[in-house]
């Protein structure tokens, strides 16, 4: 009987011991990992999503140690951008390292985020929510602390996590967003927003396009948002340089806040780039750190 038993133990355990570790392409989360031999850096991954293979760029900070939580940020890179390019342009792995968070760059299909109401924008959403859980299940993430940012199509994408994603991601910060379907918003909860747009933008107009649903007045847009997050009606108007204009709705319910920056003469950029053109790109302000900052003091109620 003693034997019996002993034989059962051991190929339990040999059994055990033979299971292979999840892989961090898997869509499935897990255990967060408790080793110490996490990869930092930033690194090419994938997961599957809607039986569709897709490819993120993941940073993990320098800092990072498995069992401490940090907070998860989503950046969306631009209409015929991609991944790489995202990471570049807004330094926010630099930023990372300096700040002990988790940045992950997805890449959208054939370089585009779809923002509407049919099923590639079904699709997109379901990924997003997809990477999001396979992250916490590998690293260590605060729930609480989960954002949103993008440029341009992505700056879109970022709304409209927004509007649908509320009960995962705490904050958004869109720049120079391409804010398709923009009235077609209801978060569930109050949600703090911080958007950067340039006067001078040649490709998505801050006084909007044609037709007004699929490119609005960014004034408006920003409306709406202080709207569904019960806002004070007036903003408070501040000008901390002479080509930037910050207006800032406050009073808004569940400690929410929505602040507008505006740059003049300058355009289609992310403020504070050090890789985009010098004529359209403002350097009064970092964008990377300003959100940073915003992100902070806006953790989910």
């Amino acid at each position: 009987m003693n034997s019996l038993f002993f034989l059962i133990l051991v190929l339990l355990i040999v059994f055990a011991c033979s299971r292979p570790f999840p892989s961090r392409s898997s869509s499935t989360a897990g255990s967060p990992s408790t080793t110490a031999s996490v990869q930092n850096g930033s690194m090419d991954a994938q997961i599957t999503s809607g039986g569709v293979s897709r490819h993120y760029i993941l940073h993990v900070p320098t800092g990072y140690r498995p069992g401490a939580a940090v907070p998860l940020i989503i950046n969306f890179h631009g209409y015929s951008s991609n991944s790489k390019q995202e990471e570049a342009l807004t330094g926010m792995s630099a930023k990372a390292d300096r700040e002990d968070f988790i940045v992950a760059y997805p890449d959208g299909l054939n370089s585009t985020w779809y923002t509407g109401p049919g099923t590639d924008g079904q699709q997109d959403r379901q990924f997003v929510r997809d990477l999001i859980a396979s992250l916490e299940g590998q690293y260590s993430i605060d729930p609480k602390r989960i954002y949103a940012t993008g440029i341009s199509n992505g700056g879109g994408m970022t709304d409209r996590v927004g509007c649908t994603m509320a009960d995962i991601v705490a904050a958004i910060a869109p720049d120079s967003g391409a804010y398709n379907f923009w009235q077609d918003c209801s978060p569930s909860r109050p949600m703090p927003v911080l958007a950067f747009h340039g006067l001078d933008d040649k490709l998505v107009p801050y006084t909007g396009g044609v037709p007004q649903m699929m490119e609005p007045p960014i004034p408006d847009w920003a409306a709406a948002w202080t709207r569904r997050d019960g806002c004070a009606s007036t903003p408070v108007n501040t000008t901390p340089v002479n080509t930037v204009t910050v207006q800032t709705w406050s009073g808004c319910q569940g400690n929410a806040e929505v602040i507008l920056y505006t740059l003049a003469n300058l355009g289609h950029s992310w403020p504070g780039s050090a890789v985009m053109p010098k004529t359209i790109t403002s350097q009064a302000i970092n964008a990377t750190d300003v959100m940073w900052d915003f992100f902070k003091a806006h953790p989910m109620p």
